[in-house]
């Protein structure tokens, strides 16, 4: 029996929230989650849209992450 591990590179995860502190604080939660896989935030990228029929306002984040690399 074989057994090896595979380290996991790069991870993108979706985020969407009512309200820009419920976003942050999941993102942050994932952020501590993935450091415990040895990934690091690569890149944040969000947007805010309006939504007519509720008239609220709804926020949306994606985070890529990547693996430490250890000079």
């Amino acid at each position: 029996m074989e057994f090896s591990l595979d380290l996991l590179e790069t991870k993108i995860e979706f985020f969407e929230a009512a309200d820009l502190m419920t976003l942050e604080t999941l993102i942050e939660r994932s952020i501590e989650i993935n450091r415990a896989l040895m990934l690091d935030v690569h890149s944040v990228s969000h947007q805010m849209a309006f939504n007519p029929r509720a008239e609220k306002l709804h926020y949306s984040a994606v985070v890529h992450f990547r693996l430490k690399r250890r000079p």
